[in-house]
């Protein structure tokens, strides 16, 4: 990866916030901001195909209140299975 040096103003308190938690962990600030800005890099980012995203159809509405309970009871079950099942 070749890394490219650039300025950019923040907001005092962020910055504040940010020297912060590198103090704390140990980290460069330099990678907390580099990590920010790839975030954004990847959310910003665009494809010009069109993605093969299948269609789940469960032949009636899911809702929300559903989808949580079933992601809560499978990260339930992974973490009260013994380990390499």
């Amino acid at each position: 990866m070749v890394l490219k040096k650039t300025t950019v103003m923040v907001d005092e308190e962020d910055l504040a916030l940010v020297k912060q938690a590198a103090a704390r962990e140990g980290r460069p600030e330099s990678e907390y901001l580099r990590e920010a800005f790839h975030l954004i890099a990847l959310r910003t980012r665009r494809w010009s195909e069109e993605w093969d995203i299948p269609l789940v159809d469960f032949g009636r509405p899911i809702s929300a209140e559903e989808i949580h309970r079933t992601a809560a009871d499978v990260v339930s079950e992974r973490h009260t299975r013994p380990a390499g099942e």
